[in-house]
């Protein structure tokens, strides 16, 4: 009874944040399938009772863990490519770099994000989609800033694929960055941006590679 008091002495904004936290530690821990509702209560340090009373079902608890880490990707993405008047080429380094940086620093989430939602089919698959979808805008909003400036033959098709491969790379890299010892966020996004802007520099120049 005496912790049940407790509980309800915070907000409820704090407790759902808790709840929150805790569910995306258990996801990335055991999976959707395999998390304990209890288990999310118990971290949390609430009942399992008032978890399903504030956040609905375990779908919806879910589906709140992806939207809500989602969220917190894309404001670190857009906060760190901010910078009117900066070159595109520095505007997508800053914005590679805190993607990189806060996969590295959230690994719970970037696993909800990357692997366990993906797994799990509808209606999650549609939450990621949409998150894809943000990344690829901004990639491809830069790169066709960046051709334009360059007055090189690239067309808007040019920039969408190249934004589908730019994204689907940096989502590859950053798993394989936070499984790999020793790598930091900065020398991932050094790496994608040594592989992909130097290529993306020649075709600017109209210099494109193409089979014997």
């Amino acid at each position: 009874m005496e912790h049940a008091v407790k509980a309800r002495r915070l907000p409820r904004v704090v407790r759902e944040r808790q709840m929150v936290d805790a569910a995306v530690r258990c996801f990335a821990r055991h999976g959707y399938r395999a998390a304990s509702m209890d288990e999310i209560a118990e971290l949390a340090g609430v009942s399992k009772p008032l978890v399903y009373l504030y956040l609905g079902s375990k779908e919806e608890l879910f589906t709140a863990c992806i939207r809500r880490e989602a969220g917190a990707l894309l404001g670190a993405v857009a906060a760190g490519a901010e910078g009117a008047g900066l070159p595109p080429d520095e505007r997508l380094w800053a914005g590679l770099l805190a993607f990189f940086t806060y996969a590295a620093e959230h690994p719970d989430s970037w696993m909800v994000l990357s692997l366990r939602a993906r797994t799990q089919g509808e209606p999650f698959a549609g939450e990621l989609a949409r998150l894809r979808d943000e990344i690829v805008g901004f990639v491809a909003g830069l790169i066709g800033e960046a051709a334009r400036e360059a007055d090189g033959v690239v067309t808007g098709r040019d920039v969408n694929a190249l934004a589908q491969a730019l994204a689907g790379a940096a989502e590859s890299l950053a798993t394989w960055a936070n499984e790999t010892p020793g790598v930091t966020a900065k020398e991932a996004a050094a790496t994608l941006m040594n592989f992909a802007w130097a290529g993306l520099g020649n075709l600017m120049k109209s210099e494109r590679w193409s089979p014997r």
